[in-house]
């Protein structure tokens, strides 16, 4: 839930320099605060503009879970058409292409070595890949769409005895806002859809997102909610009958952007009758935003992804 909480770069490419502003983003991303070797997920990652029509970005993540963990880092050139009469007149389509290298470790240093398995070495296990991330972004005025291919280079790995992982695996991604300001008063209402699809698992999502913001001399408030739901179902046995439940969280958010700073939590919690776990998961985000207070460089939108 990255990009619910202002860091749409995160997910598409393509927004790499398309704000008004240069972007640093901190994320750190828990769950189960009592364990070890708990899901945990930090990103870092910057975009900015160069130029009238470039943009540059770069991401650095590590993700653990378990005994499994990922570490990488990804750079990023987005080319931006300005197709309004001026720069301040948001129509504007871009482009962007992410390449980078990611390194999947596996530590069966920690299993029992009683327990006989030929398949476990006993030993931390490593392998390395490049991939790339291209995708198009279209933002007009208040309305904004986005479309990215994630992983677009198939690759299989051994570590996990030849079979292939979904988060490693071509994925189509499509979503759209649009914010609405009554009256043009202080408050602003952003719906927004997110659709993605992963190809070679057949597996489909949807996520249906509203977010409120209120403006202040400071900067700005906003809260939110994002619905998840996954188009495919697992069957579980509940008493003599058999049921079907499809993988749903909900995720609040709360922010603030206090002068060129921003803040963000946002609490994701799994619902249905059959859980993975008895806990959600925490994100905080910390950014500053570089050059906001630059007038000339602001659209004239109610668009708060790219102002």
């Amino acid at each position: 839930m990255d990009y619910f909480a202002d860091n749409l770069y995160l997910l598409h490419p393509s927004m790499a320099g398309a704000s008004s502003s240069d972007k640093i983003r901190l994320t750190a991303r828990q769950q189960w605060f009592d364990h070890s070797r708990a899901p945990a997920l930090q990103t870092l990652s910057y975009n900015g503009r160069v130029g009238e029509s470039s943009g540059i970005g770069a991401i650095a993540f590590n993700d653990k879970n378990g005994y499994h963990s990922q570490v990488g880092g990804y750079l990023t050139y987005a080319h931006h058409l300005i197709l309004g009469s001026s720069y301040s007149d948001l129509n504007q389509l871009s482009f962007g292409i992410s390449a980078g290298m990611v390194q999947s470790r596996l530590d069966e240093s920690y299993f029992d070595p009683a327990i006989y398995d030929p398949i476990i070495a006993g030993i931390v296990q490593s392998t390395s890949y490049f991939n790339i991330d291209v995708g198009a972004s279209y933002n007009l005025n208040n309305l904004s769409l986005h479309v990215t291919v994630k992983n677009l280079l198939f690759q299989n790995r051994d570590m996990y005895t030849k079979q292939f992982e979904s988060n490693n695996q071509r994925r189509y991604i499509a979503s759209t806002a649009y914010t609405i300001v009554p009256n043009r008063s202080d408050w602003m209402y952003e719906p927004s859809v997110m659709f993605q699809f992963v190809e070679r698992t057949g597996e489909k999502a949807v996520d249906v997102n509203f977010k409120v913001y209120r403006n202040f001399d400071f900067g700005r408030l906003w809260a939110g909610l994002s619905y998840r739901r996954s188009f495919d179902g697992a069957e579980y046995l509940k008493g003599n009958s058999v049921e079907t439940q499809k993988l749903q969280y909900l995720s609040p958010v709360l922010g603030v952007n206090y002068g060129n700073f921003m803040f963000a939590y946002t609490y994701s919690y799994q619902t249905g009758d059959i859980l993975f776990d008895d806990g959600g998961y925490h994100q905080i985000t910390i950014g500053y935003d570089i050059g906001k207070d630059r007038r000339s460089r602001r659209f004239n939108c109610d668009c708060p992804a790219v102002n």
